[in-house]
Parts: C-alpha cells; sequence; structure tokens
C-alpha cells in the first residue's frame, strides 16, 4: 500500500517547537518533490514548504519563512519540517503531500497524482 504517514505533532506552547516528520512506506520519495500544508479550522488549506527531489531547491509561504526548515533524508525516505518560534495563527492540521515540481523547483501545490498523509495536529498555547 502506498501512503505517506506524519508524526510529531502535538501541544507546545508559543515560541516552541516541533519537528514534523513524513515518511513514505511503498514507495521511494527520491523521485518526488514533497509539500506540507495546513488547514486550520474554518479556513481553507494552505501550502506551508515544499523541497524538490533533489533537496536541491526549498520554498516556503511568507507566513513562515525563517521560523520553519524543510530537509529531506532520502536514505530514510523520510521530509522534515523543523518549526520554530511557533505561534497560536499556526494551530492546524499538518499535512504532507507529493508535490508539483517545475524544472527542479518545488511548488506549493499538490502534484497531478498526489499522495496524501493523513495528517497531524499541531496546537500551539498562548
Amino acid at each position: 500500500q502506498l501512503q505517506l504517514v506524519e508524526s510529531g505533532g502535538g501541544l507546545v506552547q508559543v515560541g516552541g517547537s516541533l519537528r514534523l516528520s513524513c515518511a513514505a512506506s511503498g514507495f521511494t520519495l527520491d523521485y518526488y518533490a514533497i509539500a506540507w500544508f495546513r488547514q486550520a479550522p474554518g479556513k481553507e488549506r494552505e501550502g506551508v514548504s515544499c523541497i524538490s527531489s533533489s533537496g536541491g531547491n526549498t520554498n516556503y509561504a511568507d507566513s513562515v519563512k525563517g521560523r520553519f526548515t524543510i530537509s529531506r533524508d532520502n536514505a530514510k525516505n523520510t521530509v522534515y519540517l523543523q518549526m520554530n518560534s511557533l505561534k497560536p495563527e499556526d494551530t492546524a492540521v499538518y499535512y504532507c503531500a507529493t508535490a508539483s515540481q517545475v524544472f527542479r523547483r518545488c511548488l506549493l501545490s499538490p502534484s497531478r497524482d498526489v499522495y496524501w498523509g493523513q495528517g497531524t495536529q499541531v496546537t500551539v498555547s498562548s
């Protein structure tokens, strides 16, 4: 079965940190750009960050630039999202998914034949 599985979410205080993981099973991530998305209650899904298949290109939403860092370890078939200086507005369910990629640059949009994870809850308390 082909799937992505997120982990690492939880409850953290303002200013704290979390690291989310996105692990693939049933397929290798080597050939895929991967993106993190989030959705808060009553809001539309938002692209947060993406990383190209090679890892050489990353992209961030303005709301998380300078605070979040995306990385990948293809040997572990896993993509990570390090989240620092968390704010209450970062509270959401975070999803990883295969992402679109053009000329080795990733986009904050799902790929055409997208794989989604089930999501992990991140709650930032003030």
